[in-house]
């Protein structure tokens, strides 16, 4: 590699690291190429040198954040026993901590919209559907007998479900509620429907 070359990829590289800061201080309204381009110093049109757009930026700092959460949902899965069932309850918990630890790189991954026009790439869509074998190997285990999709269907209204849960919690206005309480209530919503769905299997 030129020395030209190692040093883009240093600046793109600080570039990428720069934003992932000033969206956990900011918040993802509060990412400026200008002071982007101020931070890692280069000018300010020479970002767009480095990625396509913002929308890749952003999206770079995506898969980093994801996989944090990957590291942090698989040391999850194995901190304790085998059941397949509890395992989704370490790894809804996990979820929930890891947002709340890193709240606004967390809710970037959710607020940031692609310009009507654009689609989302490959290798970003491939790093976000990675996260879903966390849930889809243990309801495998617990429902042997369903097929590829169906399960696939119940990994993700179950994903939703923990979601919803953790994004209402962590709102920090009325309905905001305190971690210990929602990790237990996360906790007790994953037995009851993992509960529930054995017993229509059966």
């Amino acid at each position: 590699m030129t020395k030209a070359l190692e040093r883009r990829e240093k600046l793109r590289s600080d570039l990428i690291l720069a934003a992932e800061q000033m969206i956990a201080t900011r918040g993802l309204a509060g990412l400026k190429t200008r002071d982007l381009a101020r931070e890692i110093g280069c000018a300010n049109g020479a970002v767009y040198n480095l990625v396509a757009d913002v929308d890749e930026l952003i999206l770079r700092v995506g898969s980093r954040t994801l996989l944090r959460l990957d590291a942090a949902l698989s040391a999850a899965e194995g901190a304790d026993g085998p059941s397949p069932q509890e395992t989704l309850v370490r790894i809804a918990i996990a979820y929930c901590d890891f947002a709340a630890e890193n709240l606004e790189l967390w809710r970037a991954l959710f607020e940031h919209r692609m310009e009507a026009d654009k689609i989302v790439p490959d290798w970003s869509i491939e790093d976000q559907m990675q996260l879903f074998r966390h849930i889809y190997v243990p309801l495998t285990a617990l429902f042997p007998k369903r097929g590829a999709e169906e399960l696939g269907i119940t990994a993700r209204s179950l994903f939703s479900a923990v979601h919803g849960m953790v994004a209402l919690g962590l709102e920090q206005k009325l309905v905001a509620v305190p971690l210990p309480a929602l990790r237990k209530e996360i906790a007790g919503l994953v037995r009851a429907m993992i509960d529930g769905l054995i017993a229509r299997a059966a």
